[in-house]
């Protein structure tokens, strides 16, 4: 079965780099026919920040990123937190070091320190001058028995034999190992594993198939795929996703702003919008080969979705495919959510359970915004999404695009005051007292009573445009907004003639 797994660290909120890859995790596994982990690698004490987890959790949840396996759901894959695998880790690394295949290391911080200024200054390309290789095994032992520290490092004079690097995104690698630092650290002085470690183990133990991750670690490849040979492990295959960057070019990180998934959530961005806003990101390569990752086999003629391209996740699904991701970096679009979010509304609001879902979802915000209002409730924020039709982009514009719906307009304001002026001030007063009169002696249809409006027009020798813009004037208080059929229909008769009563 197809495996995968989404890693994130509790560093801090699930940013917009995390939820693409843990999308492009669920993408390709169910794609596939498989399944997703969600893994917490923990074992960095002093980045960690609570609440993290819960807030990456409650991320993935509101974009509807169900995982299979991970924390409060299947445990028979866990412990999913790696500061409860450590037993593990140090398990592999004493292996390690009894095929004599990593040692330990004794060397201080400083000395450490001092030994990398002195081989850098003498030309050399080592990190590390292998001191402690010349400890004997016996001598070793001692040290450690009697509770100095040390670091595991892994030998690289010996190299097994190990597979060529590639990648289902960059293809095939060139051998990268003269970058990696000299005998890498797999266990530190605190007995706590290094990423490199951690992660190679535990893909292993849990059966992990396939690693998508970001595009940095690729760097790291040739060291894992080490680890994975002195082990006698067989490596997953991988692929490295390029990165994600703000609009400005500028690498996305937690550091910055605007890159929070729990920010995108209070503004009101639809969770299916912003899905297809980060799936589309880098996804725009067209085939120039065949390529084949060992799945299925592609041909030049396929073409990438179009960088708007309005996707639900079951169209994701079926379309995604790994070799259509582009090998540099992708920066975000603000715009284009705006156009898909407008769109995704649109899509939703066609159907009775999306039109129910998109007024549950907005009610409680509408409910803060006018808190006095006993016209808030869902049945009037359906009717309201629904006259709104194209001009709402994002749900959160309601309260602000027709507030006279849920209260009074004011009239005070200076946009009603030119609309209330556009009929003479001696006339208006009876033009409004016919529209009353109207509104009390005929049944209420909304589309009727507006014809019969029109006729009030004709009886004053008024100009169409005067009868509309006394009547926004008074019912809405604003120049522009939905039909007045519509209005008329969400306010009702009662409140509709309270608005053009003028004492």
């Amino acid at each position: 079965m197809v495996l995968l797994r989404f890693a994130p660290s509790p560093t801090g909120p699930l940013h917009l780099g995390g939820l693409r890859m843990a999308l492009y995790n669920h993408l390709f596994a169910r794609k596939h026919g498989g399944k997703w982990i969600l893994r917490i690698e923990d074992t960095d004490a002093t980045r960690y920040v609570p609440g993290s987890v819960e807030g990456i959790r409650k991320g993935l949840e509101w974009a509807g990123l169900q995982y299979d396996f991970g924390p409060e759901r299947d445990l028979s894959k866990g412990p999913y937190y790696q500061t409860e695998r450590l037993d593990l880790y140090r398990t592999y690394a004493r292996q390690l070091l009894d095929d004599g295949l990593a040692y330990r290391c004794f060397c201080s911080t400083d000395k450490l320190a001092d030994t990398r200024e002195r081989l850098a200054r003498s030309g050399s390309s080592l990190s590390y001058d292998k001191t402690c290789t010349h400890i004997s095994e016996e001598e070793s032992n001692r040290k450690a028995r009697a509770g100095e520290k040390f670091t595991i490092r892994l030998d690289d004079s010996q190299r097994p034999a190990r597979p060529e690097a590639q990648d289902m995104v960059f293809r095939h690698l060139k051998d990268a190992h003269a970058s990696l630092s000299t005998d890498p650290v797999l266990l530190k002085s605190d007995s706590y594993p290094t990423y490199h470690l951690a992660s190679v183990v535990d893909d292993h133990t849990m059966g992990i198939t396939h690693v998508l991750r970001g595009e940095e670690w690729l760097t790291s490849l040739p060291l894992h795929l080490d680890i994975y040979a002195h082990l006698k492990l067989k490596p997953p295959t991988f692929a490295h996703i390029p990165l994600l960057l703000n609009s400005d070019g500028t690498k996305m990180s937690k550091r910055h702003g605007d890159v929070q998934v729990i920010d995108y959530i209070r503004r009101g961005w639809e969770p299916a919008a912003v899905l297809n806003w980060l799936a589309l990101a880098g996804w725009g390569a067209k085939f120039s080969e065949s390529t084949s990752d060992g799945l299925e086999v592609r041909t030049k003629d396929q073409e990438a979705p179009d960088s708007t391209a309005l996707m639900t996740l079951d169209d994701m699904i079926q379309n995604f495919d790994l070799s259509m991701l582009t090998q540099r970096s992708s920066g975000l679009d603000p715009s284009k959510l705006e156009y898909l979010n407008k769109h995704h509304i649109g899509r939703m609001r066609e159907t009775e359970p999306g039109l129910q879902k998109l007024a549950e979802g907005i009610h409680q915000f509408v409910k803060e915004a006018f808190p006095h209002s006993e016209y808030t409730s869902i049945p009037v924020i359906k009717r309201v999404i629904q006259i709104l039709e194209s001009r709402l982009t994002n749900m959160h514009d309601i309260p602000a695009y027709v507030p006279y719906i849920f209260i009074d307009p004011d009239l005070s304001s200076a946009e009603a005051g030119k609309l209330l002026a556009s009929v003479p001030e001696d006339t208006r007063k009876v033009v409004l007292d016919d529209l009353v009169r109207i509104v009390d002696t005929q049944a209420w249809d909304p589309a009727r009573i507006f014809e019969a409006f029109k006729g009030v027009q004709e009886s004053h020798g008024l100009k169409r445009g005067q009868l509309l813009k006394t009547l926004r004037g008074y019912l809405t208080g604003r120049k522009d907004g939905p039909p007045l059929v519509d209005i008329l229909e969400l306010l009702g008769p009662d409140r509709v003639k309270a608005r053009l009563v003028v004492l």
